[in-house]
């Protein structure tokens, strides 16, 4: 598995983590689901770089334009419920893209053991396509890796496949590259070091879910 951090080049893209993980900012809840939408926006227009394009013929109203546009199909997948709105600045970049939902969360057994659980997953034809998988956090990898088999499983094998977390830790990132194929990609803006005893990112920001959409219930 690649790995592209955004966040060790200067670009406003770190204004927007910074945001996202101020604690007094982070509390409208508004910005934070419009700063994640910026991201999902920043992300896959980097992202588009590395597609593959080819001329096209435009008719304009005076003349015909050849413009180069991406030749890939692309299926954009996120994990509910914290990754809508990084899917949905995803999708306003690569409009023609499909889209595919999976619910996932974390089960808590005795103390800090906890397994995810998937109830949740609509996925498109994957065969042959490029997979854009999103998630706010990436802490220590098994929602990812769970999440992907699911869609691989149920959609069948695209021909590259793109995670875009924003927020990961080094802990994460070494378990995927162990676990995921070689056409794969990472996309994040910054690598935290250190994990709770509860598996959450430090410094990392919270409950992305809860920061996007409010506190929920643990029933």
């Amino acid at each position: 598995m690649k790995v592209i951090n955004l966040g060790e080049a200067n670009s406003a893209l770190n204004n927007i983590i910074a945001q996202m993980r101020d604690k007094k900012i982070q509390k409208d809840s508004l910005r934070f689901r419009f700063n994640l939408e910026r991201l999902g926006q920043i992300f896959a227009y980097e992202l588009s770089k590395v597609l593959e394009y080819s001329p096209k013929e435009v008719i304009t109203p005076l003349a015909t334009a050849s413009v180069n546009t991406y030749d890939t199909k692309i299926v954009a997948a996120t994990i509910l419920r914290a990754g809508l709105p990084l899917h949905q600045g995803i999708i306003d970049i690569f409009d023609n893209a499909e889209s595919a939902f999976i619910a996932a969360y974390r089960k808590y057994g005795k103390g800090d053991h906890f397994e995810i659980e998937v109830e949740y997953c609509t996925c498109p034809d994957l065969t042959g396509k490029t997979l854009i998988l999103s998630d706010t956090l990436l802490a220590t990898g098994s929602s990812v890796e769970i999440c992907f088999n699911r869609l691989i499983d149920q959609g069948g094998t695209p021909k590259m496949s793109h995670f875009i977390c924003p927020i990961s830790s080094i802990y994460a990132i070494e378990y995927l590259q162990k676990r995921l194929p070689e056409n794969t990609c990472l996309w994040t803006a910054a690598v935290d070091e250190e994990l709770t005893s509860h598996s959450f990112i430090v410094p990392g920001l919270g409950d992305a879910g809860d920061l996007a959409f409010g506190p929920k219930l643990n029933l």
